[in-house]
């Protein structure tokens, strides 16, 4: 079949590289480079990289959905439109540029994490279990008919990143699998499941200001926000400092510790011995494994307590 990939961000890319091995790839849009240095080091677009190297022709526009560039997608005479991590939601205008509408690779088990950051928000809720869907798509957003489902558990110590990697190739396959669906369809039958819309949940997009670590929350909580949060916005805690602006920890690596109750406020140090900084929360406690100072490197905890002295007692920044 004749494919329009439509993507921007490294979930898409062996979505790309598959749909290329086995259909004709007529075209990439994707997203114009926009910088953001204190997020990502600068500008980047993975798929436009990944096309230059297929050597697909590709287009940026600002709106896709502006009727004005429509022209010159009808003229790639796409049969289908190939979605995923892409940034825009597309309008009915835009779907019906090919016959068979679009697909949509989606990070969550639909209707389950609607939304920009559904792989965050899975590890952020403990979920032990995720996969991906795709969709034949509708103008509301991830909210099509569920063509293909794949499952996958979610590992103990997975962060958000890793747990990303996994699944775009777990969707790889099930985009293929969604396209040969469409290449029997007659275009008038239901194709797929119908989502159940009551058991819908959301997964906005990540905002900076949730990394910060709430110490009154339970251990497993905060952990678990640890990995999700990776690497962006990142899990923070500060280090009051007496003469000058707090010290701004990311903390990448923790592990829950159980030390009965302890009775200490939430963010007070319970251990800096020189291997361990424990820290006590609403629940239990945690050990903060690896840690990377503003400014700084990442370092184990051993190394950051030989350059930091950290008194027992010394209470965290908590909300």
């Amino acid at each position: 079949m004749r494919c329009l990939m439509m993507g921007t961000g490294p979930f898409a890319v062996p979505t790309f590289h598959a749909v290329c091995r086995h259909h004709q790839v007529v075209g990439l849009i994707t997203r114009p480079l926009v910088a953001n240095a204190s997020r990502k080091g600068g500008p980047t677009n993975p798929m436009l990289e990944a096309s230059r190297d297929l050597g697909v022709a590709s287009l940026a526009p600002e709106d896709v959905n502006d009727e004005s560039l429509h022209p010159a997608l009808a003229e790639l005479q796409p049969d289908v439109l190939v979605v995923c991590d892409y940034g825009q939601i597309l309008s009915g205008a835009t779907l019906a540029l090919a016959p068979l509408g679009g697909v949509n690779l989606h990070g969550s088990l639909l209707p389950r994490y609607r939304g920009a950051a559904p792989i965050n928000w899975a590890i952020a809720n403990g979920d032990r279990e995720t996969g991906v869907t795709v969709i034949h798509m509708t103008q509301r957003l991830d909210a099509g008919p569920s063509l293909v489902k794949r499952t996958t558990p979610i590992g103990a110590d997975e962060t958000a990143p890793e747990l990303e990697q996994r699944l775009s190739q777990i969707g790889a396959d099930a985009v293929l699998d969604a396209l040969e669906m469409l290449r029997g369809w007659d275009r008038v039958s239901i194709l797929g499941e119908p989502q159940n819309q009551s058991e819908a949940t959301r997964a906005p997009r990540l905002r900076k200001e949730q990394g910060r670590v709430d110490w009154r929350s339970p251990a497993l909580e905060i952990r678990n926000r640890v990995r999700a949060f990776q690497p962006w916005p990142g899990a923070y805690t500060e280090l009051p400092a007496a003469k000058f602006q707090p010290l701004r920890l990311i903390l990448n690596r923790v592990s829950v510790v159980n030390v009965g109750e302890h009775g200490q406020v939430p963010g007070t140090v319970l251990r800096a011995d020189g291997e361990q900084l424990v820290v006590a929360c609403g629940q239990e406690a945690l050990s903060l494994e690896r840690i990377q100072p503003a400014g700084k490197r990442l370092m184990d905890a051993s190394e950051f307590l030989r350059g930091y002295r950290i008194p027992v007692g010394q209470v965290l920044s908590t909300p």
